[in-house]
């Protein structure tokens, strides 16, 4: 993680109650913000740890595996493997974390920049603690391992057992759908907002069909990367809403034979 990235989080989180003005529809918190953004990173990077020490298949396991041992509902797209797929998922990949920049436009969102800088900063420490602590435990088989086209090389890599759930598809909903959230609270009235909700549900719909087509996910996988993306973007600004007397925090656990993080959420 970049010090400057660090530095600049920080910033936020002593700036963020002064950059809120009173036109904001939510309710930020140092005390309460700050611990869920440092643990969602340090889970996220303890996650990615995980997912790099992970072992990839063995000559044998190469050899004697089968598309028949991928479930019914994913084995129409075991084998698939196309580099085209995957270069083109970066474009709509990347261009949903920009996405949030064209709040900006809004006047009542630029005068509360930092306050929502600081949601979508928990918002993706959020959905990587979820992704990397998910995938780092629970390894499964790209597709393209499938594919007698793919080296072996390529399916003894740790990465080739990165398929459970999909990051891209995860992380491109989180940003695509927080952005849409934003501007839905922010312009109550505005008669875009059925167009911002329907661009925000395509982009990342576009991400997982071509991960799909790269042989890196299942369709199970997309789905479920599709869906707690999309919560976590909804969910982080709906839960800080000033209407909402709520409280949710996630804290790290650890045990001797699992690791994770607990999530409460008070009434």
């Amino acid at each position: 993680m970049k010090p400057v990235f660090i530095i600049l989080t920080l910033f936020t989180f002593l700036t963020g109650e002064a950059f809120c003005q009173d036109n904001s529809p939510y309710k930020t918190s140092l005390k309460v913000d700050a611990p869920i953004i440092a643990a969602g990173m340090g889970l996220s990077y303890y996650g990615l740890t995980l997912m790099q020490d992970k072992e990839g298949l063995t000559q044998e396991e190469i050899n004697t595996q089968t598309k028949e041992d991928v479930n019914r509902f994913d084995r129409f797209s075991a084998g698939w493997d196309s580099e085209t797929a995957n270069t083109h998922s970066d474009y709509p990949f990347y261009a949903s974390f920009v996405a949030p920049l064209a709040l900006l436009l809004n006047e009542d969102v630029k005068s509360n920049a930092g306050q929502v800088f600081v949601l979508y900063v928990e918002t993706m420490a959020i959905t990587g603690a979820l992704f990397t602590m998910t995938n780092g435990n629970l390894p499964r088989n790209r597709p393209l391992t499938y594919s007698p086209d793919v080296s072996d090389s390529e399916k003894m890599r740790a990465n080739s057992q990165n398929a459970f759930y999909a990051g891209h598809t995860a992380a491109s909903a989180s940003a695509a759908f927080f952005a849409a959230k934003i501007f839905h609270d922010f312009n109550p009235d505005s008669p875009a907002r059925p167009y911002v909700w329907a661009a925000a549900a395509a982009v990342p719909a576009t991400v997982g069909y071509l991960r799909l087509r790269a042989g890196k996910h299942f369709l199970s996988d997309n789905i479920l990367g599709y869906t707690l993306g999309a919560a976590a973007g909804i969910l982080v600004p709906q839960l800080h809403k000033k209407s909402n007397k709520r409280d949710i925090s996630l804290i790290p656990v650890t045990g001797r034979e699992y690791s994770g993080a607990l999530l409460t959420y008070t009434f």
